[in-house]
């Protein structure tokens, strides 16, 4: 009779009732461990890529300033990689409410501004490649720097409001930061997903695509004859394919998730199992999204002749000091 009334009683509770029921779980450590080697690498290549364009490259192009504002954003994020691995294996933020506002923010910042990035350097590679004997704003140094002031300028205050309103919160004797189960703000987090980031990465994709398409159809009118022409279509077409992965790889699953969660979240509170399954998705995700700081100077590579010279000459030369020391150690 009792085991009735209590199925009874979750079948009809309503989301604040169904939160003692869904129990908050840590993660498996090996979320937490691929974590931080995503963002150790990423670390290491986007440092290593913004001192070959400060260092390394004397003339800077619009296509540059694009490329060292991503490199500038992807090393953002990157610091965070342990706070969050911790926070994800312990399900519990150990760090304070100060650091909490500081993972929120960035995040905020890394988040939209590679997605505006990525955007703005697919229209200008369409119009340097497409369009390269017309002129264009785009192939203009001081329009694209004011341009990436901008963009930092609109994700500072974004990313500073959202860390002025959400905060902290305790439940079931967990410190929750930037959490689905934190039930004060899941209107909140519902309304900013559906009406700002899905909408913000759609639109970004879709303009991405429309250059990328345009793109490979100009570079299968080249002729190939030719070694010059051969290259050119080589490395725009692999510039494609990075791009449109970091889109659809990284960025995709974890803001599907997200909305996914959020709506069994607020419609379907008491369905605690799935609500774990894509909580943990969602994390598993985030590897994938650490992974786009891995895979932009892939991009640099591929648009930029200048940064390939430079990024070989600067490694044969560590390498040459390595075995250098390595003879003289020995």
């Amino acid at each position: 009779m009792d085991l009735k009334m209590n199925s009874t009683e979750v079948s009809n509770a309503t989301s604040s009732d169904c939160s003692r029921f869904c129990l908050i779980k840590p993660q498996h450590i090996s979320i937490s461990v691929l974590i931080c080697l995503t963002f150790l690498v990423g670390l290491l290549l986007n440092v290593f890529s913004l001192w070959v364009f400060t260092c390394r490259t004397q003339e800077w192009t619009s296509n540059t300033v694009l490329q060292f504002h991503l490199a500038v954003s992807d090393v953002l994020i990157c610091p965070m990689g342990p706070f969050m691995a911790v926070y994800y294996h312990t399900a519990n933020w150990l760090f304070g409410k100060v650091l909490c506002r500081l993972k929120i923010a960035f995040i905020t910042f890394h988040i939209n501004s590679s997605i505006l990035f990525l955007t703005f350097i697919s229209i200008q590679r369409y119009v340097a490649v497409v369009r390269f004997n017309q002129d264009s704003y785009m192939n203009r140094k001081d329009f694209v720097q004011k341009l990436c002031f901008g963009v930092w300028l609109f994700v500072l205050v974004k990313g500073t409001v959202l860390a002025a309103v959400l905060d902290t919160s305790t439940m079931d004797n967990h410190t929750l930061c930037l959490s689905i189960h934190q039930e004060k703000y899941t209107d909140f987090y519902f309304i900013v997903n559906f009406t700002v980031l899905i909408p913000g990465l759609l639109l970004s994709f879709v303009v991405s695509a429309i250059c990328y398409t345009l793109l490979v159809r100009s570079m299968s009118r080249l002729d190939t004859s030719h070694d010059s022409g051969q290259a050119i279509k080589s490395k725009s077409c692999k510039m494609v394919a990075v791009c449109l992965t970091i889109f659809v790889v990284c960025f995709t699953p974890m803001n599907v998730l997200r909305s996914v969660g959020l709506v069994v979240k607020k419609f379907f509170p008491c369905n605690c199992g799935l609500l774990l399954n894509v909580e943990t998705a969602y994390y598993v995700s985030w590897i994938l999204a650490g992974a786009n700081c891995c895979l932009d100077p892939i991009i640099y590579c591929f648009s930029c002749q200048k940064f390939t010279k430079t990024f070989r000459i600067s490694l044969r030369k560590i390498g040459l000091r390595l075995e250098m020391s390595h003879g003289e150690s020995s």
